[in-house]
């Protein structure tokens, strides 16, 4: 078991609040709070990736999976220990010993060192924080989906998960990035996180037919089951793919058949990240110097910067610092 210090969490009550997900009762006593950096302070004896005493360390939305221990769970076997049936979160949730886990909003984390993650010396700790959950969410459909050279990929969202989504698409070296939201006034933003094009689809009448079979990727991170996945679709080339980030409150996305067989169109969704991708996706973020966009807020803040999120008012994430 590896224990930290966690100097640094980013807020991510937006994923409980908003998503629509079935996050099931509390298991109280409960310590919210995931995407935590700090130093570990004690290390175990069976502590595997050679993690040791003052190393800078995170811990991502995800601190446990059966690891197919009894050799018979084919997510884990994988790689993929995120789809594990066993997950464990980093907060309210139970090992298999029945300990439970404690998330961020601490002064100390224990977590299982299989998902302790080692922090670049390129990577701030206060960029590392949202790059354990925001980033991997965004970079591991994007890599999965062959994000890359000769590649038009389209973001739908610029928040919280669309920032890192632009980021590590030009990262991974798309030939063109386009962001996708309903109204313009992101619009600079977008341009100065990369995107090379912007669509507001509130705003411009023929958006659907201008941009119509120009991408070979869309990633969403809308959240609304109202969004015009059809036309979203359309924008996709043959064999285009879209990937759903985003889960609405009510759970529901209509799509007719035939916007996928027309074009033979690929239509999937994505789970955060394995801690082998998270690893992968912070080595290209310290060679590209990929920098999310911030703002640090003490921890003892941290009810007003859930409120302030829930506003909107994150540009595009905020991150909880503990006193030293």
């Amino acid at each position: 078991m590896g224990m930290a210090h966690p100097s640094w969490t980013c807020s991510a009550l937006n994923h409980v609040a908003n998503t629509g997900l079935p996050q099931g009762p509390t298991n109280y006593p409960c310590c919210v709070g995931h995407e935590v950096v700090g130093i570990a302070v004690r290390v175990g004896t069976q502590v595997k990736g050679d993690i040791k005493v003052g190393d800078r360390v995170g811990v991502g939305a995800q601190s446990g999976s059966c690891e197919n221990k009894d050799g018979d769970c084919e997510s884990c076997a994988s790689g993929l220990e995120q789809h594990c049936s066993k997950m464990v979160g980093t907060y309210n949730g139970t090992y298999a010993n029945g300990g439970k886990s404690y998330g961020g909003y601490s002064t100390y984390n224990r977590s299982p060192s299989h998902f302790v993650i080692k922090i670049p010396d390129a990577i701030s700790s206060a960029d590392a924080a949202p790059m354990l959950c925001g980033g991997i969410t965004t970079y591991s459909p994007l890599k999965r989906n062959g994000c890359g050279p000769g590649k038009t990929v389209g973001i739908v969202g610029v928040g919280g998960l669309g920032h890192f989504a632009i980021l590590f698409a030009k990262a991974l070296g798309a030939d063109r990035v386009v962001a996708i939201s309903r109204k313009s006034d992101k619009k600079e933003d977008a341009l100065k996180l990369g995107a090379d094009d912007f669509i507001a689809t509130g705003e411009d009448e023929d958006w659907a037919t201008r941009h119509a079979s120009s991408l070979d990727l869309i990633i969403s991170t809308a959240s609304s089951s109202k969004m015009p996945i059809v036309q979203y679709c359309g924008l996709l080339r043959v064999h285009g793919t879209f990937i759903q980030l985003g889960a609405p409150e009510d759970g529901a996305l209509e799509i007719p058949a035939f916007v996928l067989i027309i074009k033979g169109l690929k239509l999937g969704g994505s789970l955060i990240g394995s801690p082998d991708e998270i690893r992968e996706m912070l080595e290209l973020a310290a060679a590209k110097g990929v920098k999310p966009w911030i703002q640090e807020r003490p921890m003892k803040d941290a009810n007003q910067a859930i409120v302030d999120m829930d506003k909107g008012d994150a540009r595009y994430r905020y991150v909880l610092t503990n006193e030293q």
